[in-house]
């Protein structure tokens, strides 16, 4: 049988030729000359068929030579003995062979390869699931090795992990020797991050408070709000943020709450659901189990930093400025009676602590809290702080006992964390009966808010008083309000440095010392502009501290320095 090339080539000569005959008789036979056309067509193979043909190979058959073209009228079929080859008919037609979409270049890759179009996202959407799957199945083993590791943990070392005279570094030590022993010994091997993520996170569990215990550590964040197990917020440079943390369940959840309170004999369960607390550092801890919290257990711990914050940090954090801030340390030296006011959150605490280290080291000072929170400097300090009831209901020492137990302790200055009952009272008979210079904290919303408080307070504790001699008990205890504000933008400003005057009627007047000024607005980011300025009225109270040999330049009172 002839090769397709060799066909196709005949096939051209024998047209090319009866074209030449075609022309020379062409005004003589014109019909003849169309009809013959027609025929040469029909007879020539189409390219598709001859295209396919190529594709099969030389092994479809034997073929004569390039020049050796059959002559016009021979039989081109194939020979006797030859496969029968099948000839398209001519308006059939062979489909092309499919051409591969060109490569696009993937600039990601830096040899310059490319990929076929439209091939990388469909592998991306199998790959996807495939990832998410490895992923579970990852975290899963990890979270077993981690209950298993734990376990043996606690077998081998046993009572040494709550042994309260075993020093901290030599448990951490001892928990660290064993937890590398433990990992060594695992059948499954795990690679060297993977190893060291779960050696911290078992120590952190076992020494600390488990998935907390680094943000315990991060100095930038303030506050842990922990809203059930796997809901963990964060309080960072004032904004609130979710954590990437989560307690293993309810019972971890648990476990770590009885953890921090067990350490200051606390406790906290069904019959007595709601604590107050505190960490090593004096960090302040609330917790809430159910049934009282019902989307499980909540917690939250209020930082304080190792360094406590100074009255510098203050001025340079913009809080209060360099007048603010010595007219309140010659308040604090010349024994004012100061109450802090302000919002939760709005930094009390902190600024009780910068006010408390302006008092001399020669003075006795009593502090009273629910929680010790405070971090006084001084050398004689004594320390007192509340008790719940046990769990007959017994035993419960309050605010307001000790308040009037501090006055049998010969005290200089009676500091209490905050007044939010009764124990009110006493704080103003303490102010009243000799114990100037001393400072207290308490909520509201303004400095008027703080005396409406302060009486609704008194009232509290169930003596039968007309308001007016609640009101005149005030107006001589109390010199100064410092009140302070926590800004949307997180930052937290003294707002006002006010002063009691007396009574006018039956109405308390004040006097605004300081005010912050709002006008300034905000800028582009939300911070506030303004500042502290002084209102240009000269307090009554610097008579009250020159008998106590304190003088204030009056000029920090004016107005004018800061136009």
């Amino acid at each position: 049988m002839s090769s397709l090339a060799e066909r196709l080539a005949a096939a051209r000569q024998e047209a090319a030729a009866r074209a030449a005959a075609r022309s020379a008789a062409q005004e003589a036979a014109p019909q003849e000359v169309a009809q013959e056309d027609a025929r040469e067509i029909e007879e020539t193979p189409p390219a598709s068929s001859l295209r396919a043909d190529v594709a099969a190979g030389p092994e479809a058959g034997q073929g004569t030579a390039p020049d050796e073209a059959p002559a016009p009228g021979l039989h081109r079929g194939p020979a006797p003995d030859a496969p029968a080859l099948e000839v398209p008919a001519p308006d059939a037609r062979v489909p092309d062979a499919p051409v591969p979409d060109a490569p696009v270049p993937d600039r990601r890759r830096p040899d310059g390869a490319g990929r076929v179009a439209g091939d990388l996202p469909q592998r991306r959407s199998t790959d996807m699931p495939q990832r998410r799957a490895l992923v579970a199945q990852q975290q899963e083993r990890t979270e077993e090795l981690k209950a298993s590791v734990h376990a043996e943990l606690l077998k081998q070392l046993g009572p040494h992990l709550y042994d309260v005279e075993m020093d901290q570094q030599e448990l951490d030590r001892q928990v660290r020797t064993v937890l590398a022993d433990v990992l060594g010994g695992q059948e499954r091997p795990l690679s060297t991050s993977d190893r060291a993520r779960v050696t911290q996170e078992i120590t952190d569990d076992i020494l600390g408070y488990g998935p907390i215990e680094a943000y315990l550590r991060d100095p930038d964040v303030s506050e842990i709000m922990v809203n059930g197990h796997d809901s963990v917020w964060l309080e960072r440079h004032g904004r609130l943020e979710q954590a990437d943390a989560h307690f293993t369940d309810e019972a971890h959840l648990r476990r770590t709450i009885d953890k921090i309170v067990s350490r200051i004999g606390r406790r906290v369960d069904e019959s007595s659901p709601m604590v107050d607390a505190r960490l090593a550092d004096g960090s302040r801890v609330n917790a809430v189990v159910p049934p009282l919290a019902i989307d499980g257990s909540a917690l939250t711990i209020r930082k304080f930093a190792t360094d406590p914050y100074t009255v510098a940090d203050l001025v340079r954090f913009g809080s209060l400025t360099e007048a603010a801030r010595e007219f309140l340390e010659a308040a604090v030296r010349g024994r004012l009676n100061v109450i802090v006011s302000g919002s939760t959150g709005a930094g009390k605490t902190t600024t009780l602590n910068v006010l408390s280290g302006f008092i001399p080291d020669d003075e006795r000072i009593v502090t009273i809290e629910d929680a010790a929170e405070l971090q006084l400097k001084q050398a004689h300090v004594v320390r007192l702080e509340s008790r719940p009831a046990n769990i007959e209901g017994k035993g419960a020492v309050t605010i307001r006992d000790l308040v009037r137990n501090s006055l049998r302790m010969r005290p200089d200055r009676i500091i209490v964390g905050e007044v939010r009952d009764a124990s009110a009272l006493d704080m103003l008979q303490a102010m009243n009966t000799g114990h100037d210079g001393s400072i207290c904290t308490l909520h509201s919303n303004g400095p008027r808010d703080t005396l409406s408080r302060l009486e609704t307070m008194v009232l509290m504790a169930g003596m039968e008083l007309p308001v007016r001699a609640i009101r005149e008990q005030v107006a001589s205890a109390v010199d100064l309000i410092v009140h302070q504000t926590r800004f949307k933008d997180g930052s937290r400003r003294i707002t006002h440095i006010t002063e009691v005057e007396r009574m006018e009627g039956d109405v308390i007047t004040l006097q605004d010392i300081f005010t912050f000024d709002t006008a300034a607005g905000f800028d582009k980011d939300g911070r506030a502009l303004g500042h502290l300025r002084p209102t240009g009225l000269r307090p009554t109270v610097l008579d009250k501290l020159s008998y106590a040999n304190v003088t204030v330049d009056p000029l920090l009172f004016a107005t004018d320095r800061y136009r």
